[in-house]
């Protein structure tokens, strides 16, 4: 075999390498090596500028009476005075004065230019032509590309990986832009061989895992000068959609782990010869060295040679491992699924039991039972329990009552809790015959305490997920509660009370059900107080989630459709079971507090009985000591069983560099995973101390972010300034903060129930980052004059228009809009809607036969419904997560409780107490600047 040393680029050498039976590539200079021939190095890289945007131009908007059909095709009215230049590829430029920074300067372009595309009318080409919906991150251009390409060519030279670029942005001209948050988070720019492989998934996927910061600084007292929360974000179970790459799975039960930390092992360990011809790898957190196991060179599937490097562990950040049986306490558990069904006179007037159990019975077939191991139990309950007797193979059910719900029992000890498969024909039976029985029913009351103990005495053995469908507030036997909303103390000191749960028993189960590997969901539809704070405790403690649907009426189609749907959803989700997980991180580097759905079973091991896709937890994490490597590694460990019944460790791997550089601490922060980990400590602090004490510290941690960024980063230090400085990637954050303290979860506000507060603070705390942002950074979308493409199928699916900024002065009169933040959709019609318009969309004469409700939107036979009808759908379908959010018609001169509702999304805007963007941005410098000063 000719040596292909002949055709290497300048700098090259080969050698032949035994072991592996191939050439390996060195480029002596550098260090650099390789299995792979090195064409890159005969590419001659020009520097690459982002691309030119189309100039836009701005005219005077006409002016059209009311009714008239040419404001139908009506420019938007631009805001560019007021806002300067929206487009996110015009970065700022540092000043020549020495300055780190310039003001904003306002150019033609930027949000208002696109809104100038009439309805119907051939557009002008907007700049964002293309742009792709939320989640769909579109290819980030960093500012100043040749300078980048310069710190390529010294890091290509062996001096180091090349520094974060810092972008110093004023707040007061640079306002919010929506898309900014579509981008990806800060580059992770690791030192040169910190991996062994160049798989473009060695590192975690930030949908996986995300820290505060892409840079971990060396010190504490370096992190503690940026004032940046560090943390890391986690979904370890988030869905894989269509066309993503799946988590790959080692089948071989070969693992290797350090001795000493217990590290699994990954793309960032360093194999090394020990010279008595044993191979080994170095720990990448505690630099321990381990054996290889023989078996890692070994392909038992082929029974020959394998090669190492092709492992999944050593390419991959996310993998699973099949785990042999010495991780296993017992033998993998099946799918176990008690439903308690609320069947008093509320729940079966509401329309509730006919909806779940005809929604069971449709989503049979869908419940994890790939086994057929897969066990089902129904039980009834109202101010008494009913059980039901499905013996296998007959089509018959037995009612069994107790009444007494003081000392719980089971009438009967077996076919109570049955296998799926072999007792589907009773199963089907009983669910079509459930309403029937309780049709009549008067009984006005909810022992839902007595039943949940009865649900654990019936899955205690095996372990499993208890769903719970309640329609009124739990009166009777263990754990009743009383109502005890009190209207006078909502907006005091005393309303965080109402946020803690009433009875100790709900935690104190809650406990005992996590001990026997038992998770609780919970299902809500009182219209009156239900005392969600105390309900969702069982979640919380056992990694469950809560859904809410206050004032529930199935004779609605909206209601029984979306509890249908998210109901469906949940039933039909491949949970994982009985899961421990673990957080290891580098020597100097300890995990310290956490959030999120499960019990803490030790000082780090996180207790998840039935984990469900698309929860996200967030833990604090503390510098111990100085970090001493040029990178670090957070490894999660979650050991679990599959609803399949096999054992397996998912492991996540997120390698992250250190430095000693406050300017890249800054220039790597990830404002969506700050904002997450504020949202989670704020709703703890809410609950452990007051409402008001979450909005101040939330508030506070900005302005001294802020206040560091200034007396570090800019010229002005200490003395005060009349700019407001923040780099580049974090000029989102003060929006996000302010839509966090908005929020209905931490809002200041004497109007809001405790239920819908609690049941905020819920989805607060286990929302992934995808679906929380838009839930305190909502997404408004103009409809009327959407580029011609928008609501069209592209490459990605559905293309979705512009995201505008969160004003009602973006709002017109002849208009339609959007607002969604992932649980509530609002189609806003302005009140000089044309007829045209209404009758397109709605099916309607005119603006005076539409009325503002919770609606389903016909899909028409004309172009534009079924635009709008695909951005909607798209709306509902995008994010992750099992929610179906309603869809609200809102009038402009309609009901007002809708309308605020509508508006209060909207979180530029000032509302009762709370100031506007402008106002916020205003106070913030004026804190920042006495914080400087005294």
């Amino acid at each position: 075999m000719a040596s292909p040393s002949q055709q290497l680029p300048p700098g090259w050498v080969t050698e032949w390498d035994p072991d592996s039976q191939k050439y390996l590539f060195t480029e002596p200079s550098t260090g650099r090596s390789q299995w792979e021939f090195p064409t890159d190095a005969l590419i001659d890289h020009a520097p690459s500028a982002s691309p030119p945007l189309p100039a836009t131009h701005h005219g005077k908007r006409r002016q059209y009476a009311a009714g008239q059909t040419q404001a139908y095709y009506g420019t938007a009215d631009g805001l560019a005075d007021q806002y300067g230049t929206l487009g996110v590829q015009q970065q700022q430029q540092p000043a020549a004065t020495g300055q780190l920074f310039t003001p904003g300067l306002a150019a033609e372009g930027g949000f208002a230019g696109q809104q100038h595309v009439p309805y119907y009318a051939p557009p002008q080409e907007p700049q964002y032509i293309n742009a792709p919906g939320f989640g769909q991150e579109p290819a980030y251009h960093p500012p100043n590309a040749p300078i980048h390409h310069l710190t390529d060519q010294f890091g290509q030279m062996g001096m180091g990986p090349k520094p974060l670029h810092l972008t110093t942005t004023n707040l007061l001209t640079s306002p919010p832009d929506p898309r900014e948050l579509m981008r990806p988070p800060p580059e992770i720019r690791l030192p040169p061989n910190a991996c062994i492989t160049s798989s473009p998934y060695a590192n975690a996927d930030p949908s996986y895992q995300r820290c505060t910061v892409n840079a971990i600084p060396t010190t504490s007292s370096l992190l503690n000068k940026s004032k940046v929360p560090l943390g890391l974000v986690i979904t370890p179970y988030r869905t894989v959609k269509e066309g993503e790459q799946p988590v790959p799975v080692v089948t071989d039960t070969v693992i290797a782990r350090c001795r000493r930390c217990r590290t699994y092992i990954n793309p960032y360990v360093q194999f090394i010869d020990n010279g008595n011809r044993r191979v080994c790898w170095r720990c990448c957190m505690c630099s321990m060295s381990n054996e290889v196991p023989q078996l890692f060179d070994w392909d038992q599937t082929r029974n020959q040679p394998g090669d190492r490097w092709a492992r999944d562990e050593l390419n991959h950040s996310v993998v699973e491992f099949v785990a042999p049986t010495e991780y296993m306490v017992r033998p993998p558990q099946p799918a176990v699924y008690v439903i308690l069904i609320d069947v008093s006179h509320t729940a079966v007037q509401s329309g509730m039991v006919a909806t779940a159990t005809r929604t069971i019975l449709e989503n049979l077939d869908r419940i994890p039972n790939d086994d057929e191991r897969t066990k089902v139990a129904i039980i009834a309950y109202d101010t008494s329990l009913y059980f039901f007797s499905m013996p296998p193979g007959t089509t018959e059910s037995t009612m069994l009552v107790v009444s007494d719900v003081d000392d719980v029992f089971l009438p009967k000890p077996t076919d109570l809790l049955v296998n799926l498969t072999e007792a589907r024909q009773s199963l089907e039976s009983l669910l079509g015959r459930v309403n029937d029985m309780f049709q009549d029913n008067h009984t006005v009351g909810s022992a839902m305490g007595p039943a949940l103990q009865a649900g654990f005495k019936l899955m205690a053995p095996i372990g499993g997920k208890i769903i719970v469908l309640s329609s009124s507030l739990p009166n009777i036997g263990a754990g009743a509660l009383k109502n005890r909303e009190d209207l006078k103390i909502l907006g005091t000191s005393k309303e965080s009370g109402l946020l803690q749960a009433a009875s100790p028993f709900y935690k104190t189960f809650a406990i005992e059900c996590s001990r026997a590997q038992v998770s609780v969901d919970m299902f809500l539809f009182s219209a009156a107080y239900q005392d969600v704070a105390s309900l969702a405790c069982l979640p919380h403690y056992t990694s469950g989630q809560t859904y809410f649907y206050p004032a529930f009426n199935a004779a609605r189609s909206e209601d029984a459709i979306k509890f249908a749907h998210e109901f469906g959803e949940v039933l039909a989700m491949p949970i994982m079971l009985e899961a421990v997980m673990r957080v290891r991180a580098s020597k100097g580097l300890r995990m310290a507090s956490f959030h999120g759905n499960f019990f803490v079973r030790s000082t780090d091991l996180l207790a998840m009985p039935a984990v469900p896709t698309d929860q996200s937890y967030a833990i604090e994490i503390q510098i111990e000591d100085t970090l001493t490597q040029p990178f670090v590694v957070l490894q999660t460990a979650v050991l679990h069983t599959t609803c399949h019944g096999e054992r397996r460790i998912r492991v996540i791997t997120l390698a992250l560099p250190t430095t000693s550089s406050l300017s890249e601490v800054f220039a790597s922060a990830d404002q969506v995973a700050i904002a997450t980990l504020l949202a989670n400590k704020a709703v703890e602090r809410s609950l452990t101390h007051k409402l008001e004490d979450a909005r101040d510290a939330t508030h506070q941690r900005l302005v001294d972010i802020l206040s560091s960024y200034k007396s570090s980063m800019t010229s002005a230090g200490a003395g005060a300034n009349a700019q407001l400085a923040i780099s580049e990637n974090l000029k989102m954050l003060p929006v996000l903060v302010l839509g966090l303290l908005k929020n209905v979860g931490i809002r200041q506000s004497a109007q809001i129930p405790p239920d819908l507060r609690a049941y905020a603070q819920a989805l607060l705390t286990s929302l992934p980052s995808q679906t929380l942002m838009p839930y305190i950074h909502p997404m408004f979308y103009s409809l009327h004059n959407m580029p011609p493409e928008a609501g069209t199928v592209g490459e990605q699916g559905v293309i979705l228009p512009t995201p505008l900024p969160l004003t009602s002065e973006r709002l017109e009169r002849h208009g339609l809009y959007l607002i969604e933040d992932g649980q509530t959709i609002f189609l806003w019609v302005g009140r000089d809607a044309v007829p045209r318009l209404v009758m397109d969309v709605f099916n309607l004469p005119n603006y005076e036969a539409l009325r503002g409700s919770k609606t389903t939107l016909p899909v028409l036979d004309n172009e534009f419904s079924q635009r709008v009808n695909a951005i909607v759908q798209k709306t509902r379908e995008m994010r992750r997560g099992v929610y179906y959010p309603h869809l609200y018609v809102v009038k402009e001169d309609g009901e007002p409780p809708l309308r605020l509702w509508a508006l209060s999304c909207l979180i530029q805007d000032r509302a009762d107490v709370l100031p506007s963007y402008q106002q916020f941005i205003g106070q913030l410098k004026d804190k920042v600047n006495g914080a400087n000063n005294y």
